[in-house]
C-alpha cells in the first residue's frame, strides 16, 4: 500500500488537455520533473501489478485441498508408518477400496519406494498423499492434524524387534508409548474419533496356557510388548473418559508372513535391521545369498521339536482385518481383537517351508535362545470370526512364502534400483 500525505493540500491549476507530444517533450526545463515523477509512477504501478500477478502460491491464498475437506461419501484415513511393510500393504488395501489416504512416515524404518509404487497405482488427485514427518514431533503432528480433515487413524508406526527392544528399551518406549500418546493428544484436539491400532500378541508374553483369547493375561516379556501394552493401556483409559465418545479398534496380530499377491509391495528391511528381522526375511537372504546361512536361535524350549511356536498370518488377511475394523467401528465402542490363523507352527516347520517355497537348501546353524522370546504362541480368533465375519484365508504356508519369495527374487536390492556390478 502507498504511502498516504497527510500535509495540506497544494491548490491545483485547473485541468487541462495534453497531447502525446506534449507529454513527451521535455524541452521546457521546469515542466521535465513533473513528467518524470508521472512516468516514475506509473512504473511503479506496474511493477506492482506484475508483482502480485506472479508471485508463488504459497503468497497468495490457494484453493483449499481436497484433503482439509471432509467431503460426504468419502472416508479419509490417515495411516501412521504407512510407508513400512504392514502399512504400505494396508494403504494399498484402503486406496483399491476408495478411501482417501494420508500416509505418514519418518522412513526410518520405511521404504520411499514402497510410497512411489502407491503413487504410481493411484496418481489421481485426492486419492493418496504422503508426509514425511515423526510422530516423536507433537508440533509437526498437531499441525499435520490441523491442515488435514482426517476421518480415521490407522496407527501402525512403530520400531518392531523383539531383539532390537531388549537392547535400546529406551527407544521403544519413546517410539512405541510416547508417540502414540501424541498421536491421542492430537486426535483429541482436532475431533477425530477413530482409531484402529496395530498392536501384538507380545503383550501377551508367554501365557500359562494355549490358544490365547483376548481374556488371556497380559504379562509382557520384553520391552517391545511392554511398550505396546502401555499403549494400549493410553487408548483404553482415555475411550473410557466422557469428553472422548471415540471409536476404537485394537488389533493384536500375531507373526506376519506374505506379500501382496499381484507382486507390487513386499518386505524390505534395511539391511541392518536384518539380524532383528522376521524369520522370512532372514530365510529369504539365505537364499539369495546375501548371508551364509540362516540362524534359528533356541532349540530347547519344552515344544514338540525344541523350537519356537508361532502363529504365521499372512499380510493380505491381516489387512483385510483392519480394513473388517474400521467399517464395523462404532462410536463409544472399544474392540479388541486377536488377528491369527490359530495354528502353531515351529521354526523347524517354517524352515522346512522356506526351503521348499525357494527351491534352496538353505544351511541352518543352531545358537542359544534370543533374550526376551518366548516358546509357543498362537491364537484363538473365535472373537474376530465371530464379531468382525473374518477368517484367515491365506493359511498355506508353503504358499504365503512361495508368494513374498516371488517378490524377493524380483527386488534383491528392496525398492532400490540394483547397484552396478564392480568388474
Amino acid at each position: 500500500m502507498l504511502p498516504t500525505n497527510r500535509s495540506r493540500p497544494q491548490q491545483r491549476p485547473p485541468p487541462r488537455s495534453w497531447s502525446f507530444s506534449e507529454m513527451v517533450d521535455f524541452s521546457d526545463p521546469k515542466r521535465r520533473p513533473r513528467y518524470l515523477s508521472k512516468l516514475v509512477m506509473a512504473a511503479l504501478l506496474t511493477a506492482m501489478c506484475v508483482l502480485m500477478l506472479t508471485q508463488p502460491p504459497c503468497h497468495r491464498r490457494a484453493a483449499p485441498s481436497v484433503f482439509s475437506i471432509h467431503q460426504p461419501g468419502v472416508t479419509h484415513v490417515l495411516v501412521t508408518g504407512g510407508a513400512g511393510y504392514i502399512g504400505s500393504h494396508a494403504a494399498l488395501r484402503l486406496l483399491k477400496d476408495s478411501f482417501r489416504v494420508t500416509i505418514v512416515d519418518n522412513l526410518s524404518r520405511g521404504n520411499i519406494g514402497a510410497i512411489k509404487v502407491l503413487q504410481n497405482l493411484f496418481p489421481e488427485p485426492g486419492q493418496l498423499q504422503f508426509i514425511q514427518a515423526d510422530l516423536g514431533d507433537p508440533k509437526a503432528v498437531n499441525r499435520i492434524f490441523a491442515e488435514n480433515a482426517f476421518d480415521a487413524v490407522m496407527h501402525f508406526a512403530a520400531v518392531a524387534y523383539v531383539g532390537e527392544s531388549t537392547l535400546e528399551p529406551l527407544r521403544y518406549y519413546h517410539n512405541i508409548t510416547a508417540n502414540t500418546l501424541v498421536v491421542l493428544e492430537a486426535m483429541a484436539t482436532h475431533n477425530v474419533k477413530t482409531l484402529i491400532y496395530s498392536s501384538t500378541c507380545a503383550t501377551y508374553g508367554e501365557p500359562e496356557k494355549m490358544p490365547i483369547t483376548e481374556e488371556t493375561p497380559q504379562f509382557p516379556i520384553n520391552p517391545y510388548g511392554k511398550a505396546k501394552k502401555m499403549a494400549e493401556d493410553i487408548i483404553l483409559d482415555f475411550s473410557k473418559s466422557k469428553k472422548a465418545d471415540m471409536a476404537v479398534m485394537i488389533l493384536r496380530y500375531f507373526n506376519v508372513i506374505g506379500s501382496d499377491p499381484e507382486g507390487r509391495l513386499g518386505e524390505a528391511p534395511r539391511p541392518e535391521l536384518r539380524e532383528h528381522g522376521r524369520i522370512s526375511g532372514a530365510c529369504f537372504d539365505a537364499a539369495l545369498g546375501i548371508i551364509p546361512g540362516l540362524k534359528v536361535k533356541g532349540t530347547d524350549y519344552e515344544t514338540p521339536d525344541g523350537t519356537c511356536v508361532r502363529d504365521y498370518i499372512d499380510v493380505t488377511d491381516l489387512v483385510n482385518a483392519h480394513v473388517k475394523a474400521l467399517n464395523k467401528a462404532e462410536r463409544g465402542r472399544v474392540g479388541i481383537y486377536n488377528v491369527g490363523t490359530g495354528k502353531g507352527r515351529s521354526v523347524k516347520e517354517f524352515v522346512e517351508a522356506c526351503k521348499k517355497a525357494t527351491g534352496v537348501d538353505i544351511k541352518v546353524d543352531y545358537f542359544p535362545r534370543r533374550p526376551g522370546d518366548y516358546a509357543e504362541v498362537y491364537s484363538d480368533p473365535a472373537k474376530i470370526n465371530r464379531e468382525l465375519n473374518w477368517t484367515a484365508q491365506h493359511i498355506d504356508l508353503h504358499e504365503s512364502l512361495r508368494v513374498a519369495w516371488t517378490w524377493q527374487k524380483a527386488h534383491r536390492s528392496g525398492y532400490e534400483p540394483p547397484q552396478a556390478m564392480i568388474l
